[in-house]
Formats: C-alpha cells, sequence, structure tokens
C-alpha cells in the first residue's frame, strides 16, 4: 500500500507541472488569454512530456503492486501496452477539451460549457467502456485477483490524476 501511495504521489506531482494555462485558478481572463497566447509550441511540448511521465510513472506503479509470473508478464505486458495506447487517445481527447476550455475562458456560452461538460462526460464513458473492453482480454492470462488488482490500480491512478487535474482548472461559472 505505500508503494501505491507514494507513486500516486509522484503521479499527481507530475501532474503539478503542466501548462499554467490549464492551472490558472486565480487569473483573471485577461491574464489567461496572455497565457493562452504564449508560446503555444512550448505547451504542447509539456503536455507530450507530461503524458510520456504519468505513462512511465504509471506503469512503474502497476508493476510494483501487480506480482507476475514470468509467463502472466510475458503474456501481461504486450496486452498493457495496448492498452495502454488505446486509453491515451481517452487522454487525448480530455486534453484537448482541456485546452479548448483554457482558449476560451471568459468567453464561454451557455451553448459552449453545456457542449464542453457533455463531451467531457462522453470521454468518461468511453474509458469505462475500454475498461470493460479488457477486463475479458486480461482475463484470458491472469487470474480473475491479479485481473481486479490491474483494474483497481488503474482506476486508483486515474481518479487521482483526474481529481488533481479537475481541482486546478477554475470553475466556469468564475469566467464572469
Amino acid at each position: 500500500m505505500r508503494k501505491i501511495t507514494f507513486a500516486v504521489l509522484t503521479i499527481v506531482g507530475v501532474c503539478g507541472f503542466g501548462s499554467p494555462k490549464m492551472f490558472a485558478q486565480d487569473k483573471s481572463p485577461n491574464a489567461l488569454a496572455a497565457d493562452v497566447i504564449s508560446s503555444d509550441t512550448a505547451i504542447d511540448q509539456q503536455l507530450l512530456l507530461l503524458r510520456m511521465d504519468i505513462r512511465s510513472v504509471k506503469k512503474q506503479v502497476v508493476a510494483a503492486n501487480l506480482t507476475l509470473t514470468e509467463n502472466e508478464a510475458v503474456k501481461f505486458w504486450p496486452i498493457y501496452e495496448q492498452y495502454s495506447a488505446d486509453l491515451g487517445v481517452v487522454t487525448d481527447t480530455r486534453i484537448a477539451l482541456i485546452e479548448e476550455y483554457a482558449d476560451e475562458y471568459g468567453t464561454l456560452t451557455d451553448e459552449q460549457a453545456d457542449s464542453l461538460i457533455r463531451r467531457w462526460l462522453d470521454t468518461d464513458i468511453t474509458a469505462a467502456q475500454l475498461r470493460q473492453k479488457y477486463v475479458p482480454i486480461l482475463r484470458k492470462v491472469l487470474p480473475a485477483k491479479k485481473a481486479a488488482t490491474f483494474f483497481q490500480l488503474d482506476r486508483r491512478i486515474s481518479m487521482m490524476i483526474d481529481v488533481e487535474l479537475t481541482s486546478r482548472l477554475p470553475l466556469m461559472q468564475s469566467q464572469e
């Protein structure tokens, strides 16, 4: 349990070093707009590094907390890599939504706000469907307890990252 807590805190710490435009809780719309205008290339590079760091740390957490035999490991890790890539598509969509929110912050209409939250909720559904898809795939190579352990770890890490990211976003209502 201590390994999990330390690793997840590490992930959350990594999340804390993201783009200033994404995490500008106390900034005015004008200050946020100035951040948005600043080097989009640098921000894209930061996001790419952040995603790579999170994937790496997440894999380390799984490896440290999921006891696999050599035979299980040979079968599990390629499936994990595919799952991680598939989940990365959902993560990319979420990041695009956060960037869209940041770009429009201070000028969001009710329709835009409605669209953003509906698309964010769609990513939650997509992630849950992806997990459901991978349960039988993992069960072919792992016993039920080990497969369940993997999904527990995956959900814990994902939830902590979501809490960290969403808690740093300014509330839509505060843009007025």
